[in-house]
């Protein structure tokens, strides 16, 4: 007995892009013996058909411009948060305060300090 042939990921995309094609062609001759029996001639439809495959490539190039900004700006965006270095950290302490902000045992009202954002008292 013969061994089952496996087809490869490369083989099954090449013959279902390649059935894709052929009936795309299909379609531009049914469309362009349509038109001949509408009664255009056969320069005629094939022209309307060519500047019609162009209006269609360039909405699709149109689409994909917009597209691709779109995800640039999305990418630029997340680069941008990512790297931006948020700070949060409280105004330089002056002098002493420096040092007694520091300590454990700090409280504001303790001292004549500036109200400290860690202390932030919810009336």
């Amino acid at each position: 007995m013969k061994p089952a042939v496996y087809t490869t990921f490369a083989e099954h995309a090449g013959r279902t892009l390649g059935r894709m094609w052929r009936g795309l062609v299909r379609l531009d001759r049914k469309a362009h013996g349509r038109l001949m029996a509408v009664g255009w001639t056969p320069g005629r439809a094939g022209a309307a058909l060519l500047a019609l495959k162009f209006v269609l490539l360039g909405v699709l190039a149109y689409t994909a411009l917009w597209l691709a900004l779109l995800l640039a700006l999305v990418a630029f965006a997340a680069w941008t948060a990512r790297n931006s270095e948020r700070d949060d950290s409280e105004e330089w302490a002056i002098g002493d305060q420096a040092e007694r902000k520091r300590s454990i045992f700090y409280d504001p009202i303790n001292y004549d300090d500036d109200p400290d954002p860690r202390f932030d008292d919810e009336r």
